[in-house]
């Protein structure tokens, strides 16, 4: 699984992208942010707070952390944007 970080996102996990083993009991976004959470203390510290990161899975965003993931897809992790 290829999974992407963008803006301050990026800053608190310390990488822009990383390529992992997904571990087999992880099959939701949810699952996959509390363990992600639990190797990155600013992972866990922004993924605590609800609303303030987005996700996308194969650049389709998801509002449900139910949904779900696989090994193979790409997952994206960004905060909420504002136009201006």
């Amino acid at each position: 699984m290829r999974i992407r970080y963008f803006a301050w996102l990026r800053h608190r996990v310390g990488t822009a992208d990383e390529e992992i083993e997904l571990p087999a009991e992880v099959t939701t976004v949810g699952a996959l942010g509390d363990w992600l959470a639990a190797r990155s203390p600013g992972f866990k510290e922004a993924w605590q707070t609800p609303g303030v990161v987005r996700v996308a899975v194969n650049q389709t965003h998801v509002t449900d952390t139910a949904a779900a993931v696989k090994t193979g897809d790409e997952v994206a992790f960004f905060p909420p944007v504002t136009g201006g």
